[in-house]
C-alpha cells in the first residue's frame, strides 16, 4: 500500500466526470487499498479516486460512526435520493482549510460493485449519506463549493486563495 498524492481545486481531473471501471482486476483492489490508507493518513472520511488523480469511479468511505462499516464503492450510482435534508457543515480533502454548510438529502439508496466486483444495493442514511453524496459528486466533477450560494461560494474561493497548499494549482 501507498500514499497517494492529493489534488486540489484547480486540478481539472476533479472538474472531470470520472469513467466507469470496465473490470474489477487486482489493479482497482490496489487502488482501493491506497486510497483507504491515504484517506486515513489524511483523516478524511471519504476519498474518491479523481481526489488522487485517477479519472475512475472508485470511492472509499468511512464515517468513523459506530454500526458504519468501510465502504469501498466501483461504479457507484445514487438511485433514490431522499426528499427530506438537513444541512451540515462539509469540508473535503482537496479544499482543505475551506468548510462551510450544505445541504443535502438525509437518505439515499445506492448500487455499486465491491472490490471483489459483486454487485451491491443498499440504502444509508445520515452521516454516511452525507458521505456517499459528497464523495459521488468527485466522480461527476461536483465540489462542495458548488452546492452552495453563488455569494457563498465567491467568499469561499477568495479564501482559498489565501489558504491553499503550495502545490494546489
Amino acid at each position: 500500500m501507498a500514499l497517494l498524492p492529493l489534488r486540489f481545486m484547480g486540478d481539472p481531473i476533479l472538474r472531470t466526470r470520472a469513467d466507469e471501471v470496465e473490470e474489477v482486476d487486482e489493479e482497482i483492489r490496489a487502488l482501493v487499498a491506497d486510497m483507504f490508507e491515504t484517506m486515513y493518513a489524511e483523516d478524511g472520511v471519504g476519498l474518491a479516486a479523481p481526489q488522487v488523480g485517477v479519472g475512475r469511479r472508485i470511492i472509499v468511505v468511512d464515517p468513523r460512526h459506530e454500526g458504519v462499516e468501510p465502504l469501498a464503492l466501483v461504479n457507484p450510482a445514487i438511485l433514490v435520493a431522499s426528499a427530506e435534508t438537513d444541512k451540515a457543515e462539509e469540508g473535503c480533502l482537496s479544499i482543505p482549510g475551506i468548510v462551510d454548510v450544505v445541504e443535502r438529502s438525509t437518505a439515499v439508496e445506492v448500487e455499486a460493485l465491491d472490490p471483489a466486483g459483486k454487485p451491491l444495493r443498499f440504502a444509508a442514511d445520515g452521516l454516511l449519506a452525507r458521505v456517499l453524496l459528497h464523495e459521488v459528486d468527485h466522480l461527476d466533477g461536483v465540489l462542495f463549493v458548488d452546492r452552495v450560494s453563488p455569494m457563498k461560494r465567491r467568499m469561499l474561493l477568495k479564501k482559498w486563495t489565501k489558504v491553499k497548499p503550495e502545490e494546489a494549482p
